[in-house]
Parts: C-alpha cells; sequence; structure tokens
C-alpha cells in the first residue's frame, strides 16, 4: 500500500487516499459492510499523518462512500448510484374488509421449515445471538428467587422491569406512570389490546402502506377495516395523505411504525413525529405506535417516541424485546396512558400475566448493562449486513428491481416491477430452500404483487450471498 502514496505526485496525499479506497472497492478487496483500516493503522501502511487520513475519510463520508459508526470506525457503504427505490402509491380510495390469513399461514409454514435459508423471517437478534448471556441470567435469578420465579407474575407485570422501563422512558422526557405501563405477551398482544381499547368491528383503521403483516391480521381477527397509507421509503407515511383520508373517513385509530417500518425500513424524523401527533389529536384519532424496531436504528440518535409530543393522551405506545433481547421470550408491553384502565382489563381477559421467569431474567439482563452492550454490538452488524445485501442485490437482480434503504431494523423491500409475481418467487423459493416474504401480504388489499422482504437479521455467510443469487436467476420464472 505504501508504494500507491507519494509525496511527489501533483494530488494531495488525502486525495491519493480517497483514490486508494476507490480503487480497493472496484478491485473487490474492500466490500460493501465492510471495516476500513482505523485511522491510525491507515496512517501507518502508508506512512503519513492521522490527520491526512482522516480528511480522506470524511470526504468519503461526505460523497457517501463510507459511513463513520460511532465508537466502532469507518464503514464501506453499498453504492446507490444504480439503486432505483420504492416508488409512490396512490392513496386508497376506500377502507378494505381484510382476508389475507390464508397466505400468511402459508409465509409462516414457509418460515419453519428445516434446511431453509430464513430470509422470510424478521429475527434480528440472530445477528448477534443473546442465548449464552441469557442463559447465566436466567440461571442466577434461578439461584436467587428459587420457586418463586416459576409461579404466576402480577397481572400487569414485574414491578422491577415496568420501573426500568419507566426510567428509559424518561431519557427522552416521558414520565410514565406505573398503572399506565403493563407487561404483555409479546408486542402484538399489546397491539391487539390497544385496537381493543379504542374500536369496535367495523371500525376504520389507518395503517401504513405497505405494513407489518401481523397488524394486518390482527385487524382482520378483530373484524375491523384497514385505510392504507401510502409511506415514503425514507421518512413514513405522507402526511397530505393522511390529512385527507381524515377528511373523506371516519378514522377511529392510527397504527404506525414511526421509528422504524416494517418491511420498508423508512424513518420518520422527530419534527415530522411532531406534525403527526398534532394532526391526530387536532381530530381527535388515536394514535397506536408500534416501537418494536425503534432501539434497532442505523441513524446518529434514536427516534423520540411519539409519546413525548401528545398534549391529549391520545398516543398509546406498544414495543417488545423481541427484536432486541429474546424473541421466544415474548415479553412486550403497552403505554396505554389514559386507556389504561381498560387496557388492564383486556389483558387479564387475554392471558392473565406474562412469564415471570423471563421477566425477571431480562430485568437482570437490563441491569447488568449487558442488554444495551449487545444493542450496540446488534446494530452495528445489522448495518454491516444491510450494507452486504444490497450490494448482492445490485449485483445479481434484475435491472429494474427497486430496493429502499432501510435506516435500521433488519428488512429490504424489493419491488422486481409490474412484469413479475413475487407470490410465485415465493413458491419457487421455497423448492429452491430459501424463505423470502411476498409483498401481497403487506396490504390489506391487493397492492405489491411484484414486491418481497428481505431480512438481514442473520449471521452473515457465503452462503446467503449464494441465495440471493439462486433467488435472482428464479426470478425469470416469476415473470407473468
Amino acid at each position: 500500500m505504501s508504494q500507491v502514496i507519494s509525496r511527489s505526485n501533483s494530488e494531495f496525499l488525502y486525495q491519493q487516499v480517497i483514490q486508494l479506497v476507490r480503487d480497493l472497492c472496484l478491485q473487490g478487496s474492500l466490500l460493501p459492510g465492510e471495516k476500513l483500516p482505523s485511522l491510525r493503522k491507515m496512517a501507518d501502511k502508508l506512512n503519513i499523518s492521522i490527520p491526512t487520513v482522516k480528511q480522506a475519510y470524511q470526504l468519503l463520508e461526505g460523497q457517501g462512500l463510507i459511513e463513520a459508526r460511532e465508537k466502532s470506525g469507518y464503514f464501506l457503504k453499498s453504492s446507490q448510484l444504480n439503486q432505483s427505490r420504492p416508488k409512490r402509491v396512490r392513496l386508497s380510495r376506500e377502507p378494505t374488509t381484510v382476508n389475507k390469513q390464508g397466505l400468511i399461514e402459508q409465509v409462516y409454514s414457509a418460515i419453519h421449515k428445516a434446511n431453509v435459508v430464513p430470509f422470510g423471517i424478521a429475527n434480528p437478534v440472530a445477528a448477534a445471538p443473546t442465548d449464552k448471556a441469557l442463559a447465566r441470567t436466567m440461571r442466577r435469578v434461578m439461584t436467587l428467587a428459587g420457586a418463586s420465579a416459576i409461579n404466576y407474575g402480577p397481572m400487569d407485570g414485574f414491578a422491577p422491569l415496568k420501573k426500568q422501563l419507566i426510567h428509559r422512558y424518561l431519557d427522552f422526557g416521558i414520565g410514565v406512570d406505573s398503572d399506565e405501563l403493563v407487561i404483555t405477551n409479546g408486542a402484538q398482544e399489546a397491539l391487539a389490546i390497544a385496537l381493543k381499547c379504542v374500536a369496535k368491528p367495523g371500525d376504520v383503521i389507518a395503517i401504513e402502506s405497505p405494513c407489518y403483516f401481523g397488524i394486518i391480521e390482527l385487524i382482520e381477527s378483530l373484524g375491523l377495516k384497514a385505510l392504507e397509507i401510502p409511506l415514503c421509503p425514507d421518512e413514513g407515511i405522507w402526511l397530505d395523505d393522511l390529512a385527507q383520508a381524515l377528511d373523506e373517513h371516519d378514522i377511529k385509530a392510527c397504527v404506525f411504525s414511526t421509528s422504524l417500518n416494517n418491511p420498508v425500513g423508512s424513518f420518520m424524523p422527530d419534527a415530522k413525529r411532531e406534525q403527526l401527533v398534532a394532526l391526530l389529536e387536532q381530530r381527535d384519532v388515536v394514535l397506536i405506535e408500534d416501537d418494536v424496531y425503534g432501539d434497532l436504528h442505523f441513524t446518529a440518535k434514536r427516534a423520540t417516541p411519539a409519546q413525548a409530543y401528545s398534549k391529549k393522551g391520545l398516543v398509546i405506545t406498544c414495543a417488545s424485546f423481541s427484536k432486541t433481547a429474546a424473541p421466544s421470550y415474548r415479553i412486550g408491553w403497552i403505554i396505554a396512558g389514559k386507556f389504561a384502565e381498560q387496557a388492564r382489563r383486556h389483558k387479564r381477559a387475554l392471558s392473565c400475566s406474562a412469564p415471570l421467569i423471563n421477566q425477571w431474567t431480562l430485568y437482570e439482563f437490563i441491569a447488568s448493562g449487558e442488554y444495551d452492550r449487545n444493542i450496540r454490538l446488534l446494530r452495528q452488524r445489522l448495518s454491516t449486513n444491510k450494507e452486504r445485501m444490497i450490494w448482492c442485490l445490485q449485483q445479481y437482480m434484475p435491472n429494474c428491481a427497486r430496493i429502499s434503504n432501510p435506516q435500521g431494523g433488519c428488512v429490504i423491500w424489493v419491488d422486481l416491477g409490474s412484469q413479475y409475481d413475487a407470490v410465485k418467487l415465493f413458491h419457487l423459493a421455497l423448492e429452491a430452500g430459501i424463505s423470502i416474504t411476498p409483498g401481497l401480504i403487506f396490504s390489506a388489499g391487493k397492492k405489491y404483487r411484484s414486491c418481497f422482504r428481505l431480512s438481514y437479521g442473520l449471521p452473515w455467510s457465503e452462503n446467503l450471498e449464494r441465495a440471493i443469487k439462486t433467488l435472482s436467476q428464479l426470478t425469470v420464472l416469476a415473470k407473468k
């Protein structure tokens, strides 16, 4: 490397470093998601000063080629030059009576088949498993608590865990009363409770489009109607479309993932989130915020929960540890605010309580500091995996493919265009040992048949890259 940099060259030294990094990318010696040498190491290798390398890295970052990650260094990003983003869809004219359970059941069946590459399941924890740390923590809990740890817990949750969550919300300036917070069996139960608190069968619920299919299935099971609000792939729902929908329809509540959407990965800026809450509360419409991915942001700071902007108490927060610590523990929570009494009643009727041993273990896991350390590691790995997956998709997928650029989480949205059938691709891929999630189940209606979702929440390997290449080859057979 030292032979590349020359003080006799007409270019400044920092410009030569920039060209060196670009050459390494073109040669394939440095791939998207990989870490660049540290400032000191690069300076030593090239026999130049650290400030010179820093200047080059900062300019490369400004050009969008690399990104700096806090306390981790600089990483190569995938090229965005040839990447087309998902198009804006039209606002739905009428609410939809949902009927998607059949296809959703097929997708769930595919996820759990043996020897299948699991691109179809959004399980980010798999990228940085917590099993060993949680096993140690649970053994410690069992030693300290004995038989009491396996008894029924309080209906509204383990008090020390609730207190811990309340303290974490104080970081956003949000004061939560203990009675307003109920521990649930995952975020799905929290969402069900929230909807039961504010809506009855036949009512219209506004959802993002595309929207996580679990919410769509929940709306179907409760006999509600869904009205799809188009999603900007970068900044969440289009507020002008939402305002129009509020003018034209009697919407009882909105269910939005404003921090990080699943399946697109859009990230709503705090200023826009504040506008959203104000818009809804002007019309006395409840916002149910699905915040399960909030801690898995790739942005400089985490999104502020919508609760912080509520003036009338019409925001209900639903979240869980399923995407950040332990999917199988099924520990989530709801901050119900003025709907707390109803929420507690629905929780008692649905499941009495959440598993005490799991709550206790998570409390100790957070108190030890291991939870936050693992979150930092998880975000780094997911960000790296995202860049690698985008690079693979750009290399292998048809040129017409439109690919989202997630700002966090663990999933990417791909639109192949109207000439392709992603449901057909789903079945073809499954036969080849690859699970994906067809876009059709992310719509209450019939949108997104040409789209599919892929998860990069996995330990990265060459096998995953081969699977993406195989998937791209199968798209030829998925043409209409």
